[in-house]
């Protein structure tokens, strides 16, 4: 399978023909942005639905790299990475759950890593590749997520914000991808 056609649903639900889209107001606090998002009106009660499954799908992020640093099937060099890549998803889901609280809502728990173990199959990873594999699809799908919610801006600054959290699941797919020694995407190969 062409890894670039690989489709995550869960995350995809950022971006479904019915999805809703981010408010400009609840993206430019994802962003840090606090004064342009107090200019901005929101639909709190949509953003909130939202920014909670992203929340959730950042959960499921963070878990899949604890799982895979304690499988014991990571070389140092990818223990190192896998490491990293699960810092950037703590802080987009700091900045995420933030954003909601700024806006009066709650954000959803995070479930245990025996139901995210379960939910990702885990039991079936049996090398460092099946590992690098999963994580790879996960990327994948997030960068997807992210970059189908910039067309729902009518402020091209806000595009920007979710294009920024695009390039750091970009750019950990394109290591990924490398380290399995997979080509390299097509041009114009995201977000499709």
């Amino acid at each position: 399978m062409n890894s670039t056609s690989i489709r995550i649903p869960t995350r995809r639900l950022f971006v479904g023909a019915n999805a809703l889209a981010l408010s400009a107001g609840a993206v430019a606090l994802l962003g840090g942005q606090d004064a342009l998002a107090a200019g901005k009106p929101a639909d709190t009660k949509n953003d909130i639905a939202i920014l909670n499954v992203a929340v959730g799908l950042e959960y499921e992020g963070i878990g899949a790299y604890e799982i895979a640093l304690k499988s014991g099937l990571l070389n140092a060099q990818h223990v190192v990475a896998a490491t990293q890549f699960q810092d950037d998803h703590r802080r987009h889901n700091d900045a995420l759950i933030a954003t909601i609280r700024k806006l009066g809502g709650t954000p959803v728990e995070s479930r245990t890593l025996a139901e995210y173990a379960k939910a990702l199959k885990v039991d079936q990873l049996k090398n460092e590749d099946d590992v690098l594999d999963l994580a790879a699809r996960l990327e994948l799908g997030a960068t997807n997520a992210y970059l189908g919610v910039i067309t729902a801006f009518k402020d091209p600054a806000l595009g920007k914000v979710a294009a920024r959290l695009a390039a750091d699941e970009a750019a950990h797919f394109a290591l990924l991808n490398f380290d399995l020694k997979r080509p390299f995407s097509r041009a114009l190969a995201f977000g499709a």
